[in-house]
């Protein structure tokens, strides 16, 4: 199969995803001349942006679209796709009872309108959150369950849309690195740090993630783009991306390396399987 001919579609939450999680993925495949697709699933209207980043914009959902838009170029993203659904904030917050946010959405209903992406772009891989959606976002969690559902549905011919069925030949999770995780753990209080209370709004407990572990089917060495994907993750200025490679979270990149975990979840793994280098290999 020629280059031309791939396609990858990454099924995500919020704009920002695409650069500070599987950007370096999403750049090599776009470089190597596949057609990378994305297909974000609301605009991130819970993210806090300070005024300065509102200057000249209307809501901080135009803002955080715009700095997808700066970043999907950098990347080199064939599309990018909104399903129209609302941030749900993180847990707890206020937001996730909007009558739009994604996590009170019927889960049928977001695997419907993914399934028909997956139709019309046909592609053969696929790539989503883990079963915990990284870091227990509410968001995450939705994208992955709908995705996971939409990918049977899209090949099914009972689902009718007005589009044939397709079948990706593979589908992933990506993982975060538990190395880097566990270290940051135990060394953040030597900094002052408190590691249940991480990011850049504090709401993310680090320590619930060292313990999940998932099984890593598949690495993506992405240090031919390593630029290329900080200078994406630059673009969400107003969610501190211009920060990225510096201090703790930069130390975390880097004792991570430059390389992408993915946990494959299609076709299933068989027991010994090599890691693959290669998601469509």
């Amino acid at each position: 199969m020629s280059p031309e001919q791939r396609t990858l579609l990454a099924v995500l939450a919020h704009p920002d995803d695409e650069s500070f999680g599987v950007g370096g993925t999403l750049a090599l495949y776009a470089a190597r001349g596949v057609q990378v697709h994305l297909l974000c699933a609301t605009r991130g209207e819970a993210g806090v942006v300070d005024e300065e980043h509102l200057n000249n914009h209307n809501s901080v959902a135009e803002v955080r679209v715009e700095e997808l838009r700066c970043a999907a170029q950098i990347l080199g993203l064939a599309g990018v796709h909104f399903l129209d659904y609302r941030d749900s904030g993180m847990s707890g917050s206020p937001d996730n009872q909007h009558p739009r946010a994604l996590a009170r959405a019927p889960q049928h209903e977001v695997a419907r309108q993914i399934a028909g992406h997956i139709r019309r772009l046909k592609p053969q891989v696929v790539i989503t959150f883990d079963p915990i959606g990284g870091y227990h976002h509410p968001d995450h969690i939705a994208v992955h369950q709908a995705t996971v559902q939409a990918f049977e549905m899209a090949s099914d011919p009972a689902f009718q849309d007005g589009l044939p069925p397709h079948r990706p030949a593979k589908l992933y999770f990506h993982t975060l690195p538990r190395r880097a995780l566990r270290w940051a753990v135990r060394l953040m209080p030597l900094f002052g740090k408190d590691p249940h209370r991480w990011g850049r709004n504090q709401d993310i407990d680090l320590t619930r993630l060292v313990d999940q572990d998932f099984s890593v089917h598949a690495v993506i060495d992405y240090q031919a783009v390593r630029e290329r994907k900080a200078q994406a993750s630059a673009c969400h200025a107003s969610q501190g991306g211009s920060g990225m490679l510096r201090g703790l979270m930069g130390w975390m990149v880097r004792l991570g390396g430059r390389r992408d975990s993915y946990m494959r979840a299609y076709p299933p793994p068989a027991d010994g399987l090599r890691r693959e280098r290669d998601l469509f290999e």
